[in-house]
């Protein structure tokens, strides 16, 4: 069966380590479109950081969706319609910040329409690989949000949220994570999505189920579906789609859930498995 749905995740995956998408990649996915194949961009990202990518591929053209929040909302690319939305309820979201207040290195951070909210602007850095690194700069930047400072989150917070990003050193997250996902690891989705980031959406959210919800109505089947991804919260799309690939570069625990591996974000990983699969792209 022909591939007629593409799905990727951003950074790591799509994007290289300088977040930008390579010519040669770039090529290969808008040779996809014109042959009839969407484009599935499934990310944490929120939507805002996720449709400038989205424009430079064209899905805005090609009925192209994003799976933004990790999994908890879909958008058209075209229509500009939200076709699935599945948040915390305002309770959900004031029970977690509430319980992160007893994690002192735990910077918890949530968004509403152009803003991004947490405690303190200034304390900002973590230490990751080895270097210090302004997490609090690089999220809000890769949303294309404004900085809000608000000292008690817990009370702020008045309105459903498709998800709680937390962040701190990998080696804190490490040692804390199942005390902070405890009071809802029945309740809600709690994962790593990068070895700085621990994240809390809806129960069942996941990025399978965002494109099983969105996907099978529309009339595509699994077989139909490649995707592809580098971290622990791509293993449900990866396992989803009827071919699931890994790049080089992603966590061994989704190489070995894979169907394959490809080559890494920095080398045309996703362009070399699409030549592949679909040789109609080299016509």
């Amino acid at each position: 069966m022909s591939i007629k749905v593409i799905i990727m995740d951003v950074d790591g995956t799509l994007t290289n380590g300088k977040k930008v998408i390579t010519p040669k990649t770039k090529e290969a996915l808008l040779k996809a479109e014109e042959k009839g194949v969407i484009l599935i961009l499934a990310s944490g990202r929120p939507t805002s950081g996720l449709e400038d990518i989205a424009k430079e591929l064209q899905m805005d053209k090609y009925h192209g969706l994003l799976v933004a929040f990790n999994g908890s909302k879909v958008i058209d690319c075209q229509t500009k319609e939200v076709i699935f939305n599945q948040a915390m309820s305002v309770e959900e979201g004031k029970a977690v910040l509430e319980h992160m207040k007893k994690f002192e290195k735990v910077r918890p951070m949530i968004d509403k329409g152009e803003y991004m909210f947490v405690n303190n602007v200034y304390d900002n850095w973590i230490t990751w690989k080895g270097k210090p690194f302004d997490v609090i700069q690089y999220e809000s930047r890769g949303g294309k949000f404004k900085l809000c400072e608000i000292d008690d989150l817990a009370a702020f917070v008045d309105y459903p949220l498709n998800k709680i990003l937390t962040t701190s050193d990998p080696e804190y997250l490490q040692e804390h994570y199942k005390e902070m996902m405890e009071p809802f690891k029945d309740t809600l989705s709690c994962m790593f999505t990068g070895d700085f980031y621990f994240e809390f959406t809806a129960k069942g959210i996941d990025k399978a189920k965002a494109l099983d919800t969105v996907l099978i109505p529309m009339g595509y089947n699994r077989d139909e579906m490649i995707a592809f991804g580098d971290g622990q919260n791509d293993s449900s799309m990866v396992k989803y789609a009827g071919i699931g690939v890994a790049m080089e570069n992603a966590v061994q625990e989704l190489k070995d859930i894979a169907d394959e591996i490809t080559l890494s974000n920095e080398e045309d990983g996703i362009a070399a498995s699409l030549y592949k699969h679909m040789p109609v792209l080299s016509e």
